[in-house]
């Protein structure tokens, strides 16, 4: 139901081509671009940009133990480590509950697991878009987002206040949330 089954077929397709053939292990460092095909493993830490070959099936895996400083391209990307820079996935991208991106996503389909954090923007193309286009699209930039919600003070401890506000897509999200527990006293 809504498209599981053409998600369904690019995880497939995507999974017959996750052989890796490069592996980065963890006492590994990289100092430049990096330019691959076909599937590539990275335990270690790379500074530097990650690059698939245009036209390829290619894969990305951060495990939890790499890290990248620079942006990541490549249209499927697995990520469970951190990441310091954009990631565009021009078909699909994978957060598992270690991931950390400090950056913005760009994406096609996304799945993300509780616990996988991104301090920047999500932005969404409907159609893949090739590695080549990614720097021809322009950027939208994000609705100016603020939330507020008090609840009505009742006798006893301290009302709850949550506030959040969403900056800009050039400007990091920004999240603040002021709670207290509201002790729950007789109802009227």
């Amino acid at each position: 139901m809504w498209g599981k089954n053409k998600r369904k077929k690019l995880q497939e397709k995507a999974m017959k081509t996750a052989h890796f053939d490069t592996l980065i292990s963890s006492k590994t460092q990289i100092e430049g671009d990096l330019q691959f095909s076909g599937g590539l493993h990275i335990d270690g830490l790379v500074k530097g940009a990650i690059r698939a070959e245009e036209d390829s099936e290619a894969v990305v895996r951060i495990s939890d133990i790499g890290e990248i400083d620079g942006d990541v391209i490549a249209p499927h990307i697995i990520v469970n480590g951190t990441v310091h820079g954009d990631v565009y996935a021009s078909k699909h991208i994978e957060l598992a509950e270690n991931a950390s991106i400090k950056g913005n996503v760009y994406y096609h389909l996304i799945e993300m697991a509780m616990g996988a954090e991104v301090n920047g923007s999500l932005v969404h193309h409907k159609e893949p878009v090739s590695i080549s286009q990614r720097d021809e699209v322009p950027e939208s930039p994000a609705e100016q987002v603020s939330l507020k919600a008090i609840t009505k003070e009742q006798p006893g401890p301290v009302s709850k206040a949550v506030k959040a506000n969403v900056g800009d897509a050039n400007a990091n999200s920004t999240r603040v949330a002021s709670a207290s527990t509201c002790s729950s006293g007789t109802n009227s």
